[in-house]
């Protein structure tokens, strides 16, 4: 789960990291209000949230909205309103939503914050090496994704101890990569404890500041900041639940979330169904290898009945991206005729227009086979995920 630029600074400086001041506008009279609040006279900062990055560098669909970015330095209070109205209700696309892009429904007046120099730091899982980890670069245009991409060297990362106090050497050697002057010793050691304790605490998936400010007396200020949590810890924590925003999310994901399924989406042309995170994205590789995209995924979970599965697999169905369809299921507690049930009840009611790979593994798994067969759908079989991606590969370019 994602949440806005705000919400996740306002969780930050309950952890003691110093943000600029600032407030949520849904008008442009709460805008100019707002304005007065954090700023009496100015600049302010003026942020369209969407829950995306790259915001300063996307564009906006509506002419009205003008060709600024979703980030926008202001210097009078004339402005504000007339850059509050051109942004809100109009539809920013940025590098991360795609080219339908996201609307606009707040923003974040902000005041400015003069610094002398910025860095990007990070604390997210290390999923190879089973470890908390530091992520810190230096930035000169805020993409660190480029930096990521063509310049690896340039990140560094430092392990992080679940507990007990940051290691000074760490602080040093981050101290020394980023070239920061002494007097930010102590509070880059605070920034970093406090991004921690957060992510712990939180149960986070990933923390992230881009950029934060260095200010002249060497104190650190976050000048953006994301925060998205695991998914199946939100149970724990109430307070984050509430913050999510449904207008972010695509009806279908809504959908899933709704019998407990994980569901994401793409550019490309392909409908996963699996029943495990790692064979989602083990089929999404070996697709990716053949040069065909995942449109989708649904991980549907064991402790669910027919119905379910088969409104979890209508989902796919029904995404009119979708131009074949790859099940790939290992039948442990999840049995696999259930899930050729929910197949065959879900295209009893919405069809099944395109070519459908299966491969099935394991529990129940010849009874499943039986069902589809019974039902005369026109299933294609594979007896592993290698076979199943070459042959849904092979009818996708016969039907090109």
């Amino acid at each position: 789960m994602n949440i806005h630029e705000y919400q996740a600074k306002k969780i930050l400086s309950h952890y003691g990291v110093k943000i600029p001041k600032g407030m949520i506008a849904y008008t442009p009279n709460e805008a100019k209000y707002a304005a007065d609040k954090v700023s009496s006279r100015g600049p302010w900062m003026l942020k369209a949230q969407i829950q995306s990055g790259a915001r300063n560098r996307g564009y906006f669909i509506e002419k009205k909205a003008g060709e600024k970015g979703g980030i926008r330095l202001i210097k009078s209070k004339r402005q504000i309103y007339e850059n509050a109205a051109q942004m809100l209700g109009s539809t920013l696309v940025t590098l991360q939503t795609g080219p339908t892009g996201k609307k606009v429904s707040r923003i974040y007046v902000e005041a400015f914050s003069k610094i002398e120099s910025a860095f990007y730091i990070a604390v997210a899982v290390s999923r190879v090496a089973a470890e908390l980890t530091l992520l810190v670069a230096k930035i000169y245009d805020g993409d660190v994704l480029k930096v990521a991409l063509n310049n690896p060297d340039k990140i560094l990362k430092e392990r992080l101890s679940l507990s007990g106090n940051i290691d000074t050497t760490q602080v040093e050697r981050v101290m020394n990569f980023l070239g920061l002057k002494p007097r930010s010793f102590k509070h880059l050691r605070h920034l970093v404890s406090a991004l921690r304790q957060a992510f712990l605490e939180k149960d986070a998936s990933m923390i992230e500041i881009n950029p934060v400010g260095v200010l002249k007396n060497g104190e650190l200020i976050a000048l953006d900041a994301k925060i998205s949590f695991d998914d199946n810890a939100l149970y724990r924590h109430q307070d984050i639940q509430s913050l999510r925003d449904d207008s972010e999310i695509s009806e279908r994901e809504i959908q899933a979330n709704h019998y407990k399924f994980t569901y994401s989406e793409f550019e490309g042309s392909v409908g996963c169904i699996v029943n495990g995170d790692g064979l989602a994205l083990a089929a999404m590789d070996l697709l990716k290898d053949k040069n065909i995209g995942t449109a989708c995924f649904i991980n549907v979970k064991g402790g669910v009945d027919k119905d379910k599965i088969a409104s979890g697999i209508k989902i796919i169905m029904t995404n009119p991206r979708v131009e074949g369809i790859l099940l790939n299921i290992l039948g442990g507690f999840l049995r696999c005729d259930l899930i050729a049930d929910g197949i065959v009840s879900a295209a009893s009611e919405v069809g099944l227009n395109v070519p459908m790979v299966v491969r099935f593994e394991g529990t129940n798994q010849d009874r499943a086979k039986e069902i589809l067969e019974n039902s005369r759908l026109p299933i294609i079989w594979a007896d592993t995920m290698e076979e199943s991606i070459d042959k849904l590969a092979q009818v996708l370019e016969e039907a090109a």
